[in-house]
């Protein structure tokens, strides 16, 4: 019996997809950095890896700069299924796990290499284990960096100069009594209005880690910086719980073994990129004072870290860390 048109496309059709296993499955990976950064570079390789590890069956599609949403909305997106990954930073994380925001408390870690002593640890699969629960599957931890104050228009030689200050924070409730705690005003705004911010005067200082400082071209208008590494807090490399329990397990081990790798590669990147980010801000005239003795502002903090010793949500961890 001779073959109609409509069959031999039928057979081809078959005989494609047997080739390469299954039909492909395109994904979507959110990020709220430019290209060129530390996070998105870690990312581009995430999905090389991702190709490579399910023979070409899932495809990552990286939307970078916040271009889908801000970061508060690409938590629900992420929740909604409109996105499958995401890296987010530890502040809206912690609100779906309250354990995390012992990580955000102001001096709690010495640098990144004390941070992911714990977090590549049993630590770090406590707290995967929380967000899993709340519908984040970690990947991989990135290294959100250490946080520092930068202002207009004000010269810092000591935190007592930023009393008085508003100050642009995350929302997120840690940063938010912190900035008080330093008798100034915290101004809880999305990290793409920042620099409008700043030049307008809305806000006089922010806080932010030196990459992004300089990325965003902060350091164009804010030439204070006081360099407090205040907060050294992880970023995370995140996949739905929807499509987590849609792979297969061959699929879950590729995706964990590129998230790995993935964070590898960031934290390598990240080191490079802060040295680069102080040496082109200098060069711009940005004048930068670092902290020499850490005791004033933790004891400042004090109030803040007796709430969390004696929260249940977080006393745990703080312990596990200070023990430690």
């Amino acid at each position: 019996m001779p073959r109609t048109p409509w069959r031999c496309f039928a057979i081809a059709c078959l005989l494609l997809v047997g080739a390469t296993g299954h039909a492909q499955t395109k994904l979507r990976a959110w990020n709220i950095h430019p290209d060129g950064y530390p996070v998105t570079e870690a990312m581009k390789r995430f999905a090389s890896l991702v190709a490579q590890g399910t023979q070409g069956r899932y495809q990552v599609e990286i939307f970078s700069n916040a271009t889908l949403g801000d970061q508060p909305k690409a938590v629900q997106m992420l929740k909604s299924g409109e996105i499958d990954l995401a890296e987010f930073s530890s502040g809206p994380l912690s609100d779906a796990a309250p354990g995390l925001k012992a990580l955000n408390l102001p001096f709690l870690f010495t640098d990144s290499a004390h941070m992911f002593k714990h977090l590549d640890g049993k630590l770090g699969e406590r707290f995967a284990a929380k967000l899993q629960a709340a519908g984040f599957v970690v990947l991989g931890w990135y290294d959100g960096g250490g946080r520092s104050f930068y202002c207009v228009n004000r010269p810092l030689n000591s935190f007592k100069d930023l009393a008085g200050a508003r100050i642009r924070v995350q929302q997120s409730e840690v940063y938010l009594e912190m900035v008080k705690l330093l008798d100034a005003t915290p101004v809880a705004l999305p990290f793409k209005e920042v620099m409008g911010a700043l030049e307008k005067g809305d806000v006089d200082c922010a806080e932010n880690n030196m990459p992004s400082f300089e990325s965003t071209g902060h350091y164009k208008v804010a030439k204070s910086v006081y360099v407090t590494n205040h907060v050294i807090s992880p970023e995370a490399l995140v996949v739905s719980t929807k499509l987590w329990a849609s792979l297969s397990a061959a699929d879950k081990t590729a995706f964990s073994k590129a998230g790995a790798e993935s964070a590898a590669l960031m934290r390598e990147l990240w080191n490079k990129r802060v040295a680069s980010a102080i040496e082109t801000a200098s060069k711009q005239g940005v004048q930068f004072v670092r902290l020499k003795d850490p005791a004033p502002m933790v004891r400042r903090m004090s109030p803040l870290y007796g709430k969390y010793m004696n929260d249940p949500s977080t006393r745990e961890e703080l312990l596990s860390i200070i023990s430690n």
